[in-house]
């Protein structure tokens, strides 16, 4: 059985960038594992402009981004294999995959990162009344379809959901020549980044229909007809019935951590995210198992993704030579009123140099808020925010000096107060 220090599973930007940080912080023999043919994971099929801005401060398009990681891991050597699907992670870092090469092939690492990534909810998971025809496909296969194997899915468009990749969609179709009769969204609120609500739809003139959701398919074998209806507390409002001539429907409407070998490892999810409960060194319940990326939770901007998988993979550096201190007690860091969930869950302040940064996402849309953070029933900081939305993700950092009080009840609770208030 080969050996590994550091086994990755997931070849996308969370891999890419925690190989290289392990890399750059250890001499460590890694293996990164990747089931597609090539590396740079859902970027590939990304072909638009607006990556790298953080990271490389310029812009980039999604293969391009991938390259400049892709070529920076083959100049250093890092070994990685293709085509390669991992089949089971065992508690114990063994880990097996299959390939066509070398068949079932079965591994030890001392460290292993899960990066799987996402994937989209499909028309199963919302449940639309109506026939099954053709036609009704996520807005990523879309994606593919036209990027990658230069096919229209279609000529009359609509989307339902406002996620970033059904708006990039919407731009992208007409760019190509199709006619994009609309999106919608069941929320009040959009599902995407405000810049992908006017670069890609005001300003190709796409209607959004907000509070809006299609509640009939209609077709055969080729979908012919979607019914648009008004929702109020998600329940259709009868009257309020469009119809649109369309072939093709896209869905938009949500991506969720792939995390069936976490599961199946008896790695903890946290119900809110889908992905894993991890502390401040991006470690899970099980040592030596860590999570990054958007198979932890899903980012809004791949160079978060990078950024977040670089300290990851510096924490499982400092794994390997014995520096991350294992405690029983660690601080729980739980969302309160308005906020949706925080990343990490859990705090061991000795592995915390100075700041830890925690990242968030809230409810619903607020306007002149606070985030107000307590220790335990003390309010040891707050910070004030213009505008919050569920599509931004947002983050603040607290300095460690903040916890030097005394607590009955060790647990950072964050949530969202108006000014007002506070």
């Amino acid at each position: 059985m080969d050996k590994y220090d550091v086994v990755i599973i997931g070849g996308g930007s969370a891999g890419l960038a925690a190989a290289l940080e392990i890399n750059k912080n250890t001499k460590s023999k890694i293996l990164l594992l990747e089931r597609d043919a090539e590396l740079g994971g859902i970027l590939l099929q990304c072909i638009h402009n607006g990556f790298g801005l953080k990271v490389f401060k310029e812009e980039l398009t999604g293969p391009e981004y991938a390259e400049r990681f892709v070529d920076e891991l083959n100049e250093k050597g890092i070994e990685y294999k293709l085509n390669s699907m991992v089949i089971k992670l065992h508690p114990d870092k063994r880990i097996e995959y299959v390939n066509v090469e070398e068949g079932f092939v079965t591994i030890q690492a001392k460290a292993v990162i899960l990066t799987m990534g996402c994937y989209e909810r499909s028309s199963g998971s919302i449940g639309i009344p109506g026939n099954r025809p053709s036609g009704v496909m996520t807005a990523g296969t879309a994606q593919k379809y036209l990027n990658i194997d230069g096919y229209l899915v279609g000529k009359n468009v609509f989307i339902l959901g406002s996620g970033d990749i059904g708006l990039i969609m919407a731009r992208r179709l007409v760019l190509e020549g199709a006619n994009v009769l609309g999106v919608a969204e069941v929320l009040p609120f959009s599902g995407g980044l405000k810049r992908n609500i006017v670069q890609c739809l005001d300003d190709y003139d796409i209607p959004l229909y907000l509070s809006h959701t299609v509640t009939e398919i209609i077709g055969k074998n080729k979908i012919e007809k979607i019914i648009l209806s008004e929702v109020k507390d998600f329940v259709p409002i009868p009257g309020t019935e469009k119809e649109f001539i369309v072939d093709a429907l896209l869905l938009s409407i949500g991506l969720i951590p792939e995390n069936g070998l976490s599961e199946d490892c008896g790695i903890i999810l946290d119900p809110k995210t889908k992905g894993a409960i991890v502390n401040e060194s991006y470690q899970t319940n099980i040592d030596g198992i860590f999570a990054c990326g958007n198979v932890l939770h899903v980012h809004d901007l791949v160079d978060f993704v990078t950024e977040e998988s670089r300290r990851a993979g510096e924490s499982v550096a400092k794994y390997l030579k014995n520096q991350l201190q294992s405690v029983e007690k660690r601080i729980s860091i739980l969302p309160g009123t308005g906020v949706g969930y925080i990343v990490p869950q859990q705090l061991n302040l000795k592995n915390i140099e100075h700041k830890v940064q925690l990242f968030l996402r809230v409810k619903k849309e607020y306007k002149d808020v606070s985030f107000v953070v307590k220790y335990g029933d003390t309010i040891i900081k707050t910070f004030k925010k213009k505008h919050l939305a569920p599509a931004e993700m947002e983050s603040i950092k607290l300095d460690t000096s903040l916890f030097d009080i005394p607590v009955t009840n060790q647990s950072i609770t964050i949530e969202v107060i108006s000014w007002k208030n506070n």
